[in-house]
C-alpha cells in the first residue's frame, strides 16, 4: 500500500502540474500541440518515456484489487501501451490524437485533470 500511495503523489502532483498549466500558459500548451509531432525525435522520446514509465508502473504495481490502487494499474498499463503505439505507429497516434487537440477539448482538459489529480492526491496525501 505504501507504494500505491507514493505512486499516487507523483500522479497528483504531474496532473495538477499540468492542470494549472493548461489554465494559465494556454496558449504555450497550444504551441506544444502543434510541435507535438513535428519533430521526430520529440516524438520518440514521449513514447521511449511513456513505456520507461508505464513498465515500471505495471511491473512494480500490477494490482488488480477492488479498490483505489487499480487506478494505478490501470494507469500504467494505459501509459505502457500508448507508448508502444507512439514508437511504433507514430502516424496513428497521431490521428488517435487530433480530436484531444481541438480548442474546446484543450479548454476543458485542465479542468479534468484538477479532479484527477486531486483524486489522486487524496489517496497518496490523504488517506
Amino acid at each position: 500500500m505504501e507504494l500505491s500511495r507514493l505512486i499516487a503523489k507523483i500522479i497528483s502532483v504531474i496532473y495538477l502540474s499540468v492542470a494549472v498549466g493548461g489554465i494559465f500558459s494556454a496558449d504555450h500548451y497550444r504551441r506544444l500541440k502543434d510541435d507535438m509531432f513535428k519533430n521526430t525525435a520529440l516524438t520518440y522520446f514521449m513514447g521511449l518515456t511513456a513505456v520507461i514509465i508505464g513498465f515500471m508502473i505495471v511491473n512494480y504495481h500490477n494490482s488488480w484489487e477492488r479498490n483505489w490502487t487499480v487506478l494505478i494499474t490501470i494507469i500504467g498499463w494505459l501509459t505502457l501501451m500508448k507508448g508502444v503505439i507512439i514508437i511504433a505507429f507514430p502516424k496513428y497516434f497521431q490521428s488517435l490524437s487530433k480530436p484531444f487537440f481541438n480548442d474546446r477539448v484543450l479548454r476543458i482538459l485542465p479542468y479534468v485533470w484538477i479532479f484527477v489529480g486531486l483524486l489522486f492526491g487524496y489517496f497518496g496525501f490523504v488517506s
